[in-house]
Parts: C-alpha cells; structure tokens; sequence
C-alpha cells in the first residue's frame, strides 16, 4: 500500500472527541499512513495512540483564516476529513458563527483543495438534521427531500450540496456521511441540543445527576462511536466508481426511544443511575430534536460496505466498562 497522509479537522479531545477515536482507528488500520491533526486548540496525541506519535503531527488552527486554510493545506493530503464545525445547540444560539463555522470555513476549504489538489478523497461528516420533520412510518433514505428545521441542519445540507457538485464534476472525491445521533460522547456535556441523550446514561453511569429535557417517547436515531468510526475509516477506500447520483449516505443505526434508553441504563446500571436523572422539559431541545426522523433506511450505505450498529444494551454496557478503567 502507498504511503498516505490524511489530514482530520475538527480533532480535539473535547470539540472532536470523534476524531480522537478516529485518529487511533487510521493509525491502526494501516502502517503506511501519516496524520495531521487540527483544531481551534492544539489537539493532543490520543493515549491510544502514543506508540505511533512519530507518525502524528498536531497543529492549531483558525479555519475561519484563509490564510490558515491555505498554510494548512500546503500539504497534498490523500485524504482529508472534514470534522470540524458549531454543534446544534450552540448553532441555533450564536447564528452568525454557526454559518461562519459551519459554511463559510468549508466552502473555503473545499475550494483551496478543488484548485491546489483536485480529486482528492474528501469525508464530510453531516448530519440527520438535514431532515425535517417526518411521521414515525415514514422511512428516510438519501431519496428524501431533505428540508432542514434549524440553522444547524441548513449549514450541513449547503455543503453536502456543495461538495456533491464538486464530485459530479470531478474536482474532488467527495464522501458525505450522515451520523445518528452519536451515544455515549465521554467527557463534559457539549453543546448539541442532542447532549442530553448521552448525559442520562454517562452522569448516571458516573453516580451524576442528569436533566431529561424532553419526553421519554420520543424516538431517535443513534449510533455508537466505536461503529460510527468503523464507518468513517471505511468509507475513505470505498471505490469512486461505486457511488450513485449522490454522495451522501445515511449511516446505519438503531431506532430508540428514551424510554428504552431508560430501561438500558437500569439494566446496567440499576435503579440507583436511573434515580439520578430529573425530567425538566426543554422547548427549545424538544424544537430541535423533534425535528429530526428516527426511521431510516441504510441499505445504500450498507451497499458501499458500511457496517451495521450493535445493540444499544452493549453500547452501554462499553461505556460502562470504559468506565472501570
């Protein structure tokens, strides 16, 4: 294999603590492969991955800069994955960054490499959110008009279409991967207006108090991170000639409702972490979440050779274990 050199935004251990398990998955998926690592803030070399550091190179930087971007971009990367970006919650609050975070710095990224190294393979992760509002028999695929109900949905959806043009036209290589709703995030609670779906089960888990914001019917569409990554390092050798008339896919995942959560969380952790949790409705959270389907079909993704999600019970119960350690 040749040797590769990837580049990860958005790779922080709190804003991106999906690139930090991304970071370890690449590296142990081949040993001809070199990353660069970047965030608003310097991320660290995940503990995971300290016996291929030599292999790693970590920089801070403004992705809103052009001049950033383009320092950044010197290098001909074979891959670059595009994580960075303003959770929804936080989106939805500070509107002008969100576009300026979520649009404007991909729109410049994505042209600084359409001109200085076309064809490149190009990971955008996007979003359920790009959906609006849909009945729990309707079932979403990438054949769904896609009509996003917040500022968050709206700038992942302006550049999937982006870089969905740029593919058809052969500038770069692009890979549009839409997550679920992504259970159990370690660390603090962020600022996704889907934060609360991994506080009631990690504060418990923790023997924390968590807030439910919203009712215990509502469904979701989740995922666990370790399948999530699995996906993302999949996805970057999936064969170009293998897409459809879009790159965007809807990665695999469960249908859950909070309730079943609940249960899952009691199974593991008893009734003493389910005491912890305070039911306190949110409007503003229940607006947001509301708005996203939980029904989809994933038969593209897993005809491009994306890996199904395991059982929610196992998920928690890894986060659990993690826990011990």
């Amino acid at each position: 294999m040749s040797k590769q050199h990837i580049l990860v935004t958005g790779a922080g251990k709190y804003t991106g603590f999906i690139g930090q398990l991304l970071t370890t998955a690449l590296l142990g998926s081949s040993a001809e492969l070199q990353l660069t690592l970047t965030d608003a803030i310097e991320p660290p070399i995940p503990s995971a991955s300290s016996q291929h550091a030599s292999r790693i190179t970590a920089a801070k930087s403004d992705l809103t800069d052009t001049q950033a971007i383009s320092s950044l971009l010197s290098t001909k990367f074979t891959a670059v994955y595009l994580l960075h970006g303003l959770m929804s919650g936080a989106a939805e609050a500070q509107m002008e960054l969100g576009w300026k975070l979520n649009w404007d710095s991909h729109r410049a990224i994505l042209d600084h490499l359409k001109k200085h190294n076309p064809g490149v393979v190009t990971i955008f992760t996007s979003s359920l959110a790009v959906y609006g509002p849909a009945s729990p028999s309707e079932v979403i695929t990438e054949m769904t008009c896609p009509i996003p109900m917040s500022n968050y949905g709206s700038q992942k959806l302006m550049v999937e279409t982006y870089l969905n043009n740029l593919s058809w036209k052969r500038l770069l290589d692009g890979r549009i991967v839409r997550l679920p709703t992504v259970i159990v995030r370690p660390g603090a609670p962020s600022a996704a207006a889907s934060s609360f779906t991994s506080g009631i089960i990690r504060e418990p888990l923790k023997g924390q108090r968590s807030v439910l914001p919203v009712p215990r019917d509502l469904e979701l569409w989740v995922c666990s991170p370790e399948t999530v990554v699995k996906n993302l390092v999949l996805v970057k050798d999936v064969n170009n000639s293998a897409f459809g008339i879009t790159r965007s896919m809807n990665l695999p995942g469960i249908r859950v409702t909070v309730q079943e959560m609940l249960d899952a969380l009691e199974a593991v952790g008893g009734v003493e972490a389910t005491s912890l949790i305070d039911e306190s409705p949110d409007p503003k959270v229940f607006g947001i979440v509301e708005s996203w389907p939980a029904n989809f079909d994933t038969s593209y993704a897993k005809e491009l050779g994306m890996k199904p999600d395991v059982a929610l019970l196992d998920t928690i119960r890894a986060f659990a274990d993690s826990l011990k350690h």
